[in-house]
């Protein structure tokens, strides 16, 4: 059974950092899977933040561009998020999503495996 687990989430002011990690688990080996990261707001549809590929193709939403990276350690089964120069309406769960398809994708309907969430909370 293939488990994703978020962690790193937390109540930080604007304009502050947060890493989010996303550890894979049960028979699964991420260097082949895409991955990506969504959040979703109270009242809000689920949105892509970032996706990455098996060859480390990289998408972001323009919201985050310039200030999220999304990167991934194979050997560790994990892939992450650096949120720089956070803002209030990041304020959102986050969510890990994986596939085995490598190539980067960004509706969330191209996911099969999906994470608990992690929320982060930014103060202004």
């Amino acid at each position: 059974q293939v488990q994703l687990v978020e962690s790193g989430g937390g109540l930080v002011q604007a304009g502050g950092s947060l890493r989010l990690s996303c550890v894979a688990s049960g028979n699964m080996f991420i260097s082949i899977y895409r991955m990506g990261w969504y959040r979703q707001a109270p009242g809000k549809q689920r949105e892509l933040v970032a996706t990455i590929g098996s060859a480390i193709q990289t998408n972001y939403a323009d919201s985050v561009k310039g200030r999220f990276t999304i990167s991934r350690d194979n050997a560790k089964n994990t892939v992450y998020l650096q949120m720089n120069s956070l803002k209030p309406e990041d304020t959102a769960v986050y969510y890990c999503a994986a596939d085995r398809n490598g190539l980067i994708a960004t509706t969330p309907k191209e996911y099969d495996y999906w994470g608990q969430g992690t929320q982060v909370t930014v103060s202004s």
